[in-house]
């Protein structure tokens, strides 16, 4: 078998909060997106009062076949104009400061306005009832999904809880927030998104507590936002600092006698060198130190700061290795030491219930139902697209893929043309959270988004990842927006096979071939090294792939390929670096992008819009019941995404996998070979 794959770092590293391991795997799963019924938001978080539009740039989209050779690409100059950073005596692009930043803005409901916000209640349904006075209650811990989810499916949505928390902020029936904080399974990205709203919520005045009886970084991160946090005398608080580790398999490889044939292309192609190094090399530790560096110094900032701390307090709090609650409560880094109820008899007591009255609360579920046109909260005539992209990049569903996940470059496609023929939406917007996978897949996508921008503007708004294929689609977006701890970049390739000749040996397995044409072997002969001829047939099809790779995202960011090249070489960057280097143009969430999008399509930043959702909630209720009884003591799913992992891919990979701040047991992306062992040991 072989695999090229276009990555940065170790195929598989996994940086959670304190902890980032890496490891590889020469595979990924071939997931899907939904069908695409609509499903509207409308757009609140509408940057500072009606102002003049800046004057902008639109990037000047050719949509002709793209020539790869150097010579065209060299200099060429068709992307937006950016701003110049120095860097050291290097110039690069850096991100545009005159688009406007999206930040909400909060107002108070006009009489009228509120008047028929009353009405609206009244007539409202019966699943959208709320007590006046309640506390909405979220339970934030385990895995954080980018796209919507049903009434049917488990899990937390990050368009849902943003959107609850909105709705929170101008309903009238909503005293407060009660959030639980517990161990999170997501990246960095999702984070800084709830953490932006939670800090727009407190602008309207009502409280937002936070309760964390298990805290570590990331979770603190989100608490320290609220006003008040509380955590249980027992809890388990592990505020250490973050670690980065990398595994190689070369040594367990030897032993068994796989040889792995690796050709790298990058000094960043550490993907390789999981197979062929026992030790880190120094690039993959320059990257690796570098995205540590700029994620622990942002938690340090933003911490200490909602803290009312200096970074050198907390600095030293963390060194003195501090997990007794009471020290905690003692140096001011959490209110007090209360257990649940306590905490709810005390919120109570504030909101004047009386002491034999239960304190009203809804939870995330049912306050997910209540409609925004319910409480005043529609968008206005204006439409803007909004498709989501989320999870590994494949050209067509695989039979073994579970439905309504990963991107099916077939289904994406469908809807990126739904958008262009459509007369009604004034602009859209990629929201991509993804690894990348299959580079064909990736190279159609971004075909399209390309047609795409010539009828419309196209903002690309990253989640917390969007590296290799997924940075391969949002480059080919007019503007590019990322939150500064974004995993973003990944551009490069590394490719290889395993020689399994040795291996074949010691067990007594014997394959021979019949063949036909000088490099009929080249991917089917697994039990023998590559000939010369054929090695060198091998890389030069991995040089090809990532020369196209980058002289198109040097084609597309208007940069000089030479310039390009500094930053490609399979390099993974946080959003705020990527930005000073060009590759994307502006820092923030979803709210920026919908600003930008409005700027661009040269509608008001002062006029409400509405945000179309071209899928659906997932999953849905016939796919629920399609996979009752499919599944036995966990098994089931993960023995479809091993086989999937094992199953050969067509061709050239854009992928970079594991590079997410999270345990490695919660990472969707992680080596399934390893899920499948927890989940049978579990069952005997």
């Amino acid at each position: 078998m072989s695999k090229v794959l276009l990555l940065n770092s170790p195929h598989f590293t996994s940086i959670h909060r304190r902890t980032l391991s890496s490891f590889l795997t020469l595979s990924s799963p071939h997931l899907t997106l939904s069908p695409l019924p609509f499903h509207r938001l409308s757009c609140l978080f509408l940057s500072s009062p009606p102002s003049p539009l800046p004057s902008f740039h639109r990037r000047t989209f050719s949509v002709r076949a793209f020539d790869s050779s150097e010579e065209e690409t060299k200099g060429k100059e068709v992307g937006p104009e950016v701003n110049k950073v120095d860097d050291g005596g290097e110039t690069f692009a850096g991100p545009r400061e005159d688009y406007p930043t999206g930040e909400f803005q909060f107002e108070e409901f006009s009489w009228w306005r509120k008047f028929t916000v009353k009405l609206k209640l009244l007539i409202a349904f019966p699943w959208e009832r709320v007590r006046k006075g309640t506390v909405l209650t979220m339970k934030l811990r385990g895995q954080i999904s980018d796209q919507l989810k049903s009434r049917f499916s488990s899990g937390l949505s990050l368009p849902q809880i943003c959107e609850n928390i909105v709705k929170a902020t101008y309903d009238p029936r909503i005293s407060g927030i009660y959030l639980h904080v517990e161990t999170l399974s997501c990246g960095w990205g999702k984070v800084e998104e709830i953490r932006r709203h939670i800090l727009d919520f407190k602008k309207s005045g009502k409280f937002i507590v936070a309760y964390a009886p298990a805290c570590r970084e990331k979770e603190y991160y989100l608490a320290s936002a609220c006003e008040e946090i509380y955590a249980p005398p027992s809890a388990y608080f592990s505020l250490l600092g973050l670690t980065v580790q990398a595994s190689f398999l070369r040594g367990v490889l030897d032993k068994i006698g796989i040889e792995p044939q690796v050709v790298r292309i990058g000094k960043y192609k550490s993907a390789g060198d999981q197979l062929t190094r026992t030790t880190m090399s120094e690039e993959n530790c320059e990257m690796l130190t570098a995205l540590l560096n700029n994620i622990y110094g942002d938690w340090l900032d933003k911490v200490s700061s909602a803290q009312g701390k200096t970074r050198e307090d907390l600095e030293n709090f963390i060194n003195e290795g501090v997990f007794q609650v009471e020290r905690l409560k003692e140096e001011g880094w959490i209110t007090k030491i209360f257990y649940d109820d306590e905490v709810i008899s005390m919120l109570s007591e504030r909101l004047g219930m009386q002491k034999d009255k239960n304190l009203p609360m809804v939870d995330y579920r049912k306050y997910s139902r209540v409609r925004k046109w319910t409480l005043g909260l529609s968008g206005g005539k204006d439409q803007i697209a909004l498709i989501r992209a989320s999870g590994s990049i494949s050209r067509v569903r695989s039979p073994l893929s579970a439905p309504s996940s990963g991107i099916t470059a077939e289904q994406f496609i469908e809807k990126i043309r739904s958008v262009r023929e459509s007369k009604r939406y004034k602009a859209a917007i990629i929201r991509i959270d993804s690894p990348g996978g299959d580079a064909l897949a990736s190279d159609l996508m971004w075909r399209e988004i390309r047609l795409l921008a010539e009828s419309k503007p196209v903002v690309a708004s990253m989640s917390d990842v969007a590296a290799s294929g997924g940075y391969y689609m949002a480059m080919a977006a007019g503007t590019i927006v990322a939150e500064n701890l974004t995993l973003t970049g990944s551009i490069g390739v590394v490719t290889g096979k395993f020689n399994l000749g040795n291996l074949y040996e010691k067990i007594g397995f014997n394959k021979e071939i019949i063949s036909r044409g000088r490099y009929a072997e080249l991917l089917a002969a697994e039990n023998r090294p590559f000939r010369p001829d054929e090695a060198e047939l091998f890389a030069k099809s991995a040089q090809n792939a990532y020369k196209q790779f980058r002289d198109k995202a040097a084609f597309s960011r208007s940069m000089p390929v030479e310039k390009m090249e500094e930053f490609a070489q399979g390099r993974v960057w946080t959003g705020k670096d990527a930005a000073s280097r060009g590759l994307i143009d502006a820092i923030g969430g979803l709210s920026r992008a919908i600003a930008i999008a409005k700027l661009k399509a040269n509608i008001p930043q002062d006029r409400r819009v509405t945000v179309v959702e071209l899928s659906r909630p997932s999953p849905s209720l016939p796919e629920i019941l399609s996979g009752i009884g499919n599944t036995l003591v966990g098994v089931d799913r993960t023995l479809k995404v091993l086989l999937e992992e094992l199953t050969f891919s067509d061709g050239v990979q854009a992928r970079m996998d594991g590079i997410i701040f999270q345990r490695l047991e919660g990472y969707a992306y992680a080596n399934p070979i390893f899920t499948l062992l927890k989940d049978y040991l579990s069952s005997l």
